[in-house]
């Protein structure tokens, strides 16, 4: 068994009783092929709690400070996270979230850049749009609805990946990409709230 099963195991049996996690749609999430994965963010456990409801290991892009902590830089390393340096068009972090892709993975990515402080989704940032036109991995909407609080369901909902054929044919630009995308999962939570 490898780190990241290990740990997936686990965090499942701390997190999932205590938040009661109901997991919804996750029949859609395609078997194998790149993913990206787009979720909303409303807490630092948004990560773990993917990582455990989703059915294939997710590489993350984690902001760049986490790395410069020793223990937690090599945690996060064994749980295929990523440095992207916030606030700036990082190439390396682009160029890796695409070899992610492109070798068939599942790339997690929260389009708003930040965790919602109020729970409402925000304007999600060009970078995921850039992801989603640049390869043909399959675009999975998520959205993690709930106050994270002990003993108050959490829910997490996968959606069916997303056609982004006419927007790649039309070469959209990664904004409208990036909306489109939001739009996606704003559907869920009105459909789930």
């Amino acid at each position: 068994m490898d780190f990241y099963s290990f740990a997936k195991g686990i965090v499942k049996n701390i997190l999932t009783p205590l938040y009661r996690i109901k997991v919804i749609g996750v029949e859609q999430f395609p078997q194998e092929g790149g993913v990206l994965l787009c979720a909303n963010h409303i807490s630092n456990l948004d990560p773990p709690i993917l990582g455990i409801t989703a059915p294939r290991p997710i590489h993350f892009m984690a902001k760049e400070e986490l790395f410069r902590v020793p223990i937690l830089k090599n945690l996060i390393n064994h749980l295929h996270a990523f440095p992207v340096k916030r606030g700036m068009s990082d190439r390396q972090a682009l160029r890796t979230g695409l070899e992610v892709l492109k070798q068939g993975h599942v790339l997690g990515i929260f389009p708003e850049g930040t965790r919602s402080k109020d729970g409402k989704l925000k304007k999600g940032l060009p970078g995921v749009g850039f992801f989603a036109l640049r390869t043909n991995a399959a675009v999975v909407p998520c959205a993690i609805i709930g106050p994270y609080r002990p003993f108050v369901p959490l829910k997490v909902i996968y959606g069916a990946p997303i056609d982004m054929a006419p927007l790649r044919e039309r070469k959209a630009s990664p904004e409208e990409a990036t909306d489109y995308i939001m739009q996606h999962i704003q559907a869920l939570f009105d459909q789930h709230h």
